[in-house]
């Protein structure tokens, strides 16, 4: 399952990062390309895609600062 979580997450990102391939763990707030509008995008997208609530404390930049992490974020969120 964390291959296809990974993958949605990497087809998502990819609209935002179209010129630039992004390594799993590869922190892609140092890329500085997102700001809040983004990080307001990626919360609502994972909450939609993979039927998860965010909730106030999960508004860590720990938790999204790479691929591997929001990964490892959605399936806590969905165990």
């Amino acid at each position: 399952m964390e291959n296809a979580i990974k993958a949605k997450v990497k087809k998502f990102l990819s609209r935002f990062f179209k010129s630039q391939e992004i390594a799993d763990d590869q922190d892609i707030f140092s890329l500085g390309f997102v700001n809040s509008l983004f990080a307001m995008q990626l919360v609502l997208f994972l909450e939609k895609e993979f039927d998860i609530m965010v909730d106030t404390e999960d508004l860590d930049l720990e938790n999204f600062r790479t691929i591997d992490l929001i990964t490892s974020f959605v399936e806590k969120k969905q165990a």
